[in-house]
């Protein structure tokens, strides 16, 4: 059984990197999105809001005000899941905050043999390997810093980032599949 950090401290990591924050998203959905108002929103059809003064895009604008980047890229299923869907809606407020949210198809990841893995990386240094249980609910985050293991963690960055594409290019293409 892997050793979660303790939460209150999770946060942390988002503001006390130097250089560089990113994730790899590999679910086909997160039970908090599924939980939470904003995806009942946009399951009604209601436009999703502007929420860039949420604190997590206060934060992005402040960690990219001092030069440093957060990125992440997100795998979708062709055709994508209403969660899929409602994720690469929602980035347009993380995109204006300075995040750079970028997909890959998960056919392309699999060739890429990118694992099925929910991870940030920061700093090239240390990462946290997010746990979520069987109906895709958060059980914890556990603190990477084995050097094999982050060296892994920066080719499977490398590998992924290199063919993800950009949210305005890969729009047009899932509005071709569904």
């Amino acid at each position: 059984m892997p050793v979660f950090i303790d939460d209150d401290t999770f946060g942390g990591y988002f503001t006390d990197f130097e250089h560089t924050a990113w994730r790899l998203e590999t679910r086909r959905g997160y039970a908090s999105d599924r939980e939470s108002a904003k995806y009942a929103r946009y399951l009604a059809g209601v436009q999703l809001p502007d929420d860039s003064g949420r604190p997590w895009c206060t934060n992005v604008r402040a960690q990219v005000g001092q030069g440093k980047r957060i990125e992440r890229v997100r795998i979708v299923d062709q055709p994508p899941t209403l969660e899929q869907l409602f994720l690469l809606a929602a980035a347009e407020s993380n995109n204006a905050a300075g995040e750079d949210i970028r997909n890959l198809w998960r056919t392309d990841a699999e060739k890429l043999q990118l694992p099925q893995e929910d991870v940030w990386l920061f700093d090239s240094r240390r990462a946290l390997l997010l746990h979520f249980d069987d109906e895709d609910g958060y059980l914890g985050a556990e603190l990477i810093d084995d050097p094999a293991r982050i060296v892994r963690y920066c080719q499977i960055r490398d590998a992924a980032w290199h063919h993800a594409i950009q949210r305005e290019k890969f729009v047009p293409q899932v509005a071709s599949t569904v």
